[in-house]
Parts: structure tokens; C-alpha cells; sequence
């Protein structure tokens, strides 16, 4: 089964050594520089969908930008694994921007706005349809569905920048006067460009403010 296996993804391995040789030849310290650890100033909190690569899209190499993704880019207070990355990247690796970037055609937003059953995600979804019902005020009165998604895109967005922000870890990290901004950006496939939201929290006072600032956009 194992080789069968190897066989299958061999072209994975070909890949691999191309890829390394090439960076070796643009660079013959790339990889030990590497091996000396990972100085990155900024974490990308993204959807893990398959279409959205972190460093390509930033434009960065490894090792300049700490990445965690998940179904809908949700940060919820109680997921270990959200909050272990955070601090993590904020007390130990000395990350300065937090990044959370959504993105339009988003699989997991669509499913959360409909009203029907996709199995184990569907309970991931409740942090996406609890976010859709605290803004029906904003989501009901627009009528084209694809600008409603999209709406809800970036809405998501700013709840969960909201999500860590309200974090001990970031709270203390401002409070030890660490310099600390988090974002909100959206990804647009169709053009490849990403969108700022105009949501950038840098101190616990800026909290309130850029909630009800970006909700008017």
C-alpha cells in the first residue's frame, strides 16, 4: 500500500526537488537560513481553501509570515488551537500585524447563509450564522444574494478581528506597550487582489470605534 502510495504522488516529489534546487540556484543560503529559526512580523489567519496560498499571495518567502487557516477564517474564544497560535506568534515569535483576511466565493459563508444540514462543519458554521443574525439589520435589506454574501464575507471578517482583539493575549500585549496592530483584509479570487477593510485595532481604545466605523462602510 505504501508504495502504491509513492507512486501516486511521485510528481509531488519531482515538485519538491525542483523546487528546492531552484531556490538553491536564486539563493545557495536560502535553506540554512532557514534552519537558524523564524523572526516572521506577521500572522495570516485565512480560510484553508485550497485557492488562497499566504505567502504568494503577500508576496513573501518562508519564513516571513506565520499561518494558521481554517473553514471561514472563524477565530472563536474557545478554539485551543486559534488561541494557541496567537500567543504563540505574539509572545514568542514577536508577530506585530495580525491578519485576518476572508475571502469572496468563500464555500464556508455560502453554506452558513443556507438553511440546510452539511454534517460535523455545520456546528464550525454556527460561529458564521451567529454573525449573520447579530447583523440582519445590515444583511436583510440587501436583496441580490451574491452582494449578501459577499457582505457577510467581510462582516465575518470584522467579527473575528473583534474575536481577537477581545483576547487576553492581545490585550496584554497592548498593555505591555508591545506594538501590535490587527487587520482586516478580504481576498477577491476573481482579480487576485486583496481588499483592507479599513479595520486596523493597534490599542484596546480603538476596539469600539472601528466596530461601528466599519459597519457604516
Amino acid at each position: 500500500m505504501i508504495n502504491v502510495t509513492m507512486r501516486e504522488l511521485k510528481h509531488l516529489f519531482e515538485n519538491n526537488r525542483e523546487w528546492a534546487a531552484g531556490k538553491r540556484k536564486q539563493d545557495s543560503e536560502f535553506f540554512e537560513r532557514l534552519t537558524g529559526g523564524q523572526t516572521p512580523k506577521y500572522l495570516w489567519i485565512g480560510c484553508s481553501d485550497s485557492r488562497i496560498p499566504a505567502n504568494e499571495i503577500l508576496g513573501l518567502d518562508p519564513g516571513e509570515v506565520f499561518v494558521h487557516r481554517n473553514v471561514a477564517n472563524v477565530f472563536p474564544h474557545t478554539d485551543f488551537n486559534c488561541l494557541s497560535v496567537l500567543q504563540y506568534g505574539i509572545d514568542y515569535l514577536g508577530i506585530e500585524h495580525v491578519i485576518v483576511c476572508g475571502h469572496y466565493g468563500c464555500g464556508g459563508v455560502s453554506a452558513a447563509m443556507e438553511n440546510k444540514q452539511f454534517g460535523l462543519v455545520d456546528n464550525w458554521l454556527r460561529h458564521i450564522r451567529d454573525v449573520s443574525f447579530r447583523e440582519k439589520e445590515i444583511l436583510d435589506p440587501i436583496k441580490d444574494t451574491q452582494k449578501k454574501y459577499e457582505r457577510l464575507v467581510e462582516l465575518n471578517v470584522l467579527h473575528q478581528v473583534m474575536n481577537i482583539c477581545h483576547t487576553t493575549i492581545v490585550q496584554n500585549a497592548w498593555n505591555q506597550k508591545k506594538k501590535l496592530s490587527i487587520h482586516g483584509w478580504v481576498y477577491d479570487l476573481s482579480t487576485g487582489l486583496l481588499k483592507d477593510l479599513k479595520c486596523c485595532i493597534s490599542s484596546i481604545d480603538q476596539i469600539d470605534e472601528a466596530f461601528c466605523t466599519l459597519q457604516l462602510h
